[in-house]
């Protein structure tokens, strides 16, 4: 018994080691590895708890942090981990409870009253956003903004909108405004709010193009609040036009601290190009996850909250899924929770709103493929992991050939499985400033629809670290 007990602390090392290397991979691995010989500990939960968290399998680390108490209900870490988990999962009342254990435990612990004090303002914050929610169709921020009374000060020499719209020169000048981290004015942030959500809202759900056989779509994965990775794509694959056209497939923002650069550029581009430059809506494009991860905190602090208000209202309106040529389907997550869906179905969706927490929708943004046939329990705590037997019978019956995806950080920046009908692409590199994952992006062409890769590692960027505008819980959270 000693010498397994032994065993399992050398192994507990070992993980410990990658851990602090941030190989969340290996951790994961040999920590799992000491649980097969010591399943009652709670400290290699907790640890890999942690590791999770890290690498965003939220559900698995709310499963190992409840693991951990059953193993010790007064392993304090354990009530922090499954309280960090839940915040993650935007389940505020289930994190509260706790904190509040912890902080009953530890009267003096300043940081843990420190947490269940913020938890508790958004569980309260939460409860008055739905009392004064009315069931009547809440007025548009549109409707109270007087964007023509908006005065540009005369000090202001960054670019402005020429007559209103957009232009190739104002996106230009706008990239290289914010590339000197210098502020577009509100009024021309809100010119191109407002315009947007007005292009966005006539599209469908499911938005389906054409790609003719002498033309190439280039389409990249999750930018996530990176802006210098996203003008070096612009770099190394041109300038979007009718002749260079994109599609970014969701998660255009937090975790980085550029988000308010990023979006604003891409919406620019879309306006300018609304029939080459096409967006999807990822999980991110939602407020749980804006007000836990940075972006809801940049827009208040680079503008304010009505700014944030409109952003959420104009994410409502991204599409949910792109089909190209009838043969490939583009969205952010995956596939479904059940069989029997269509394409006929996703246009349907009315997406305008928060996403449900099960259905086609979630599962669009959240859901993930996983080797082995079948479908499990999300890693992530929300809708699903699908299998190649899944992924098969939707082809067959959509008469599609693959679908291609993001959401998850590939080391490679990209990532083929199913029998090469699932790719995975994430345009993010070096994500969160510690991953060392490349970025990659994808061309497709008219003529075979065969998908031809294209990496890149991460480029400099000004000393402003990523979740600087986080939610505190998240910030000390992932410590």
């Amino acid at each position: 018994m000693a010498e397994v007990t032994n065993e399992a602390e050398l192994l507990k090392e070992k993980a410990n080691k990658f851990f602090k290397e941030k190989d969340y991979e290996n951790a994961i691995k040999y920590y799992t590895e000491a649980l097969e010989l010591n399943p009652s500990n709670a400290i290699y939960y907790s640890n890999r708890s942690l590791a999770y968290l890290r690498t965003e399998c939220y559900g698995y680390a709310l499963a190992d942090a409840t693991k951990a108490l059953e193993a010790d209900k007064n392993y304090i870490k354990g009530y922090y981990r499954r309280a960090t988990s839940n915040m993650a999962l935007g389940k505020f009342k289930a994190a509260l409870k706790d904190y509040e254990t912890v902080v009953k435990v530890r009267p003096n612990d300043k940081d843990a009253r420190m947490k269940w004090q913020e938890c508790n303002k958004i569980v309260k914050q939460k409860a008055f956003e739905r009392a004064i929610a009315s069931d009547d169709k809440k007025k548009s921020v549109v409707d109270s903004l007087d964007i023509e009374s908006m005065t540009i000060e005369d000090d202001y020499v960054g670019p402005k909108l020429e007559d209103g719209k957009v232009t190739l020169q104002f996106m230009k000048d706008m990239m290289n405004w914010f590339k000197d981290q210098k502020k577009l004015h509100r009024k021309c942030a809100y010119q191109i709010l407002v315009q947007v959500k007005d292009v966005l809202s006539k599209l469908p759900s499911l938005v389906e193009i054409t790609i003719k056989e002498t033309e190439k779509l280039t389409i990249c994965g999750d930018t996530h609040g990176q802006y210098y990775d996203l003008l070096n794509i612009f770099e190394l694959n041109g300038l979007p036009s009718e002749t260079n056209p994109y599609l970014f497939n969701g998660d255009f923002v937090d975790r980085g601290s550029f988000s308010v650069e990023v979006i604003l550029t891409l919406f620019g581009f879309k306006l300018l190009y609304p029939d080459h430059f096409h967006l999807l809506r990822g999980n991110h494009e939602t407020d749980n996850m804006n007000q836990m991860y940075g972006f809801e905190g940049e827009v208040k602090a680079k503008y304010t909250a009505q700014m944030f208000q409109l952003f959420s209202e104009v994410f409502q309106w991204l599409p949910l899924a792109q089909c190209i040529n009838s043969k490939v389907l583009v969205m952010h997550g995956g596939l479904f929770s059940e069989d029997g869906v269509t394409l006929e179905d996703l246009r349907k969706i009315d997406r305008n709103r928060q996403p449900p927490d099960s259905g086609p929708m979630c599962d669009l943004l959240w859901s993930d493929p996983q080797p082995r046939n079948g479908r499990s329990i999300s890693k992530r705590g929300v809708s699903c992991q699908f299998g190649p037997d899944v992924t098969q019978r939707f082809l067959e019956q959509n008469k599609l050939d693959y679908i291609v995806r993001s959401h998850e950080v590939k080391s490679e920046g990209y990532e083929v499985t199913h029998s090469e009908k699932v790719i995975t692409v994430f345009s993010a590199p070096n994500y969160c400033d510690q991953m060392g994952n490349k970025g990659a992006y994808i061309h497709l062409r008219g003529s075979d629809l065969k998908p031809e890769f294209h990496q890149f590692t991460a480029v400099p960027h000004p000393n402003v670290k990523p979740m600087a505008y986080a939610n505190t819980l998240m910030q000390l959270g992932m410590m």
